[in-house]
């Protein structure tokens, strides 16, 4: 199998070991003339982000980067961008990192136009309608690790700096007009990034594929992406090299994120205001919750994943399942609890009270209350 192609579904994906060099046709193809890279202070400096500046300069497209993006993006950084987009004059952004820096490139782009604060574009009803369509930069989308999916979504994640917690910002529009896919530029990524990043694609993956919700498309996704990262992550954690693995394991985050459209769940409902009181990394927190949110939905879930088990190379059914999911976990170097990653005791009420409000909370098999989110937050600790 060549492991090079191109995609539309959810929109044009460019796929293949190499790709970063389509970038300013990528551009051409958005009618981005003025591209401004926006990527993470971490990636800033690093050759893989020179690369894609000096193939931008060399087609004539300058070389203008803002990097001013926290691991977990808020308003701050988010004003401080679409100030730098504006004062540039450009006419698109190229999301280019992490969830973080795709995250923010995305509502950078969005929020450019716009004349109301980020937060009325919050993911609660209608809201999205609010925004100026007309008014949206075209977007082209370039991950370097293999986890979020966000390259592929409709939406932004930004941490509100007051009140610490985090929001989904949401519009069609934020659905880039072109992705890369080039899995060279995940060869860097260290040992944790990766397994923290597989591990968040895994949640995505897990979570839609036990939401109640009905949408057989993503449920059939899922269920390949979990057995994409059941099967590469350990060779992409072993190998950082390994580019059939990278290539693997950024397809099955594109799925998951893909995937999600069905919905999340208790996973995502109780690492969103984690991340945001104690900035801890997105997808090693999914990881450290998942055992005791399979715990909490075993009844509803058992079914599914016992037919689910056999394809995904598991025996045992939901048990061989739940069992696998934390020596799986052990393997990749993850922490067993959320007090290894600093989470306190004292904070779990204040957790439980903005994990209430997630989005995330729709798409549990279990309906979240206070009683089972708070023993939740306290199994995980």
């Amino acid at each position: 199998m060549t492991l090079t192609a191109n995609w539309s579904y959810p929109t044009a994906i460019k796929f293949g070991a190499g790709r970063i060099a389509e970038l300013p046709a990528a551009c051409a193809q958005a009618g981005i003339k003025r591209p401004l890279l926006v990527t993470d202070k971490g990636l800033a400096g690093l050759p893989v982000t020179a690369g894609a500046l000096d193939i931008l300069e060399a087609a004539g497209l300058g070389r203008a980067m803002f990097s001013e993006v926290d691991p977990n993006p808020n308003e701050i950084n988010l004003a401080a961008g679409v100030a730098a987009y504006q004062a540039g004059g450009h006419d698109g952004v190229i999301a280019f990192g992490g969830g973080s820096g795709l995250d923010l490139g995305k509502c950078v782009a969005f929020m450019a136009g716009q004349t109301r604060p980020v937060w009325d574009f919050e993911d609660v009803g209608d809201w999205w309608t609010r925004a100026d369509a007309d008014a949206i930069a075209p977007i082209i989308a370039v991950p370097t690790t293999a986890g979020t999916g966000s390259e592929v979504g409709r939406a932004s994640v930004i941490t509100n700096s007051v009140t610490h917690a985090k929001k989904i910002i949401f519009h069609p529009k934020f659905l880039p007009t072109v992705v890369i896919c080039d899995p060279e530029l995940t060869v860097g990524m260290p040992k944790f990034i990766t397994a923290g990043t597989g591990l968040d694609a895994f949640a995505h993956c897990v979570e839609a594929f036990s939401s109640p919700h009905y949408h057989p498309m993503s449920q059939g996704i899922a269920l390949e992406g979990m057995r994409l990262v059941i099967d590469y992550l350990p060779r992409a954690y072993a190998d950082g090299t390994d580019i059939e693995a990278r290539a693997q394991m950024m397809s099955a985050a594109a799925m998951g994120a893909t995937a999600f459209q069905k919905g999340l769940g208790a996973i995502h409902a109780m690492s969103h205001p984690i991340g945001a009181h104690f900035n801890t990394h997105h997808g090693t927190t999914n990881a450290v919750c998942m055992p005791a949110v399979l715990d909490l939905n075993a009844d509803v879930i058992r079914d599914r994943f016992d037919r689910a088990a056999g394809y995904l190379g598991i025996t045992g059914g939901y048990a061989g399942f739940r069992a696998f999911v934390q020596d799986f976990n052990d393997s990749l170097g993850i922490p067993r609890s959320l007090r290894d990653l600093g989470v306190t005791e004292a904070a779990i009420p204040d957790l439980v009270r903005d994990a209430l409000t997630d989005p995330s909370c729709g798409g549990n098999p279990v309906t979240l209350t206070e009683a089972n989110l708070t023993a939740l937050f306290k199994a995980a600790l």
